[in-house]
């Protein structure tokens, strides 16, 4: 019987170790909006993202792009310089 207990006891071990790691990625993920230079033009990423969201000729529009998903998610837009550095950050947050 003792190793019944000590099996149940691993399993809930596990089930409780995977939501907590699951909880703790969700947390991590934002939908914040990067305006950033891209091959010439001007792209939107989302943080974390390594591929664009979307692909824009001039910054204002790409500006633009990002502030209506920002807005839906309630998140923030990071636009930055053409140089890379952060130009400034706008919040949709409530």
């Amino acid at each position: 019987m003792s190793t019944g207990k000590t099996w149940l006891r691993i399993l809930i071990d596990l089930i409780e170790a995977f939501i907590s790691s699951n909880e703790s990625n969700k947390r991590g993920r934002t939908w914040h909006q990067h305006v950033v230079p891209f091959e010439g033009d001007w792209a939107v990423r989302r943080e974390g993202n390594k591929r664009i969201t979307s692909k824009h000729r001039k910054q204002s529009t790409a500006i633009r792009k990002a502030k209506s998903l920002a807005k839906k998610y309630k998140a923030d837009v990071i636009i930055h310089r053409a140089s890379g550095g952060i130009r400034e950050r706008i919040s949709y947050d409530d």
